[in-house]
């Protein structure tokens, strides 16, 4: 068997799985390209393992390694996903712009008073005892 045929179909489930990321905005299709790409690196592992006829059988061992790490992956994924889609409604991954910090406008709101930095301040006395006072 030809080396240049896993590769290039490796190639191809990589460049599928780059278009899935960077393309989606749902975040369960991210997660499927992130699996694809890293099945291709797996396909990837396998075929040079038998290319270069390793007694030890490195590249199947990374692959199960791979693997593991693949399948705690989409658990905590999904996890987070569902969490996501519960509290927001949607599963949109640019609607997760929402969570982030917004940059700073100009407000000072360290005392809790936001958007009053123009306002006079308030008097802490009531009217009656200012008169009481200046009397």
């Amino acid at each position: 068997m030809h080396l240049a045929y896993p590769a290039v179909l490796a190639a191809l489930l990589f460049c599928t799985g780059v278009y899935g990321v960077l393309a989606r905005r749902n975040a369960i299709l991210v997660l499927m390209s992130v699996e694809l790409m890293l099945n291709a690196v797996n396909l990837n592992l396998v075929a040079f393992d038998v290319w270069l006829r390793d007694t030890l059988h490195t590249g199947q061992a990374l692959t199960l390694f791979v693997i593991a790490v693949a399948a705690a992956e989409i658990g905590i994924g999904l996890a987070i996903v569902l969490m996501v889609y519960r509290n927001r409604g949607t599963p949109d991954v640019d609607k997760l712009r929402d969570t982030a910090e917004h940059p700073d406008d100009g407000t000072d709101d360290t005392d809790g008073t936001e958007g009053t930095e123009g306002a006079e301040p308030e008097e802490t006395t009531a009217p009656a005892q200012k008169t009481e006072a200046t009397a």
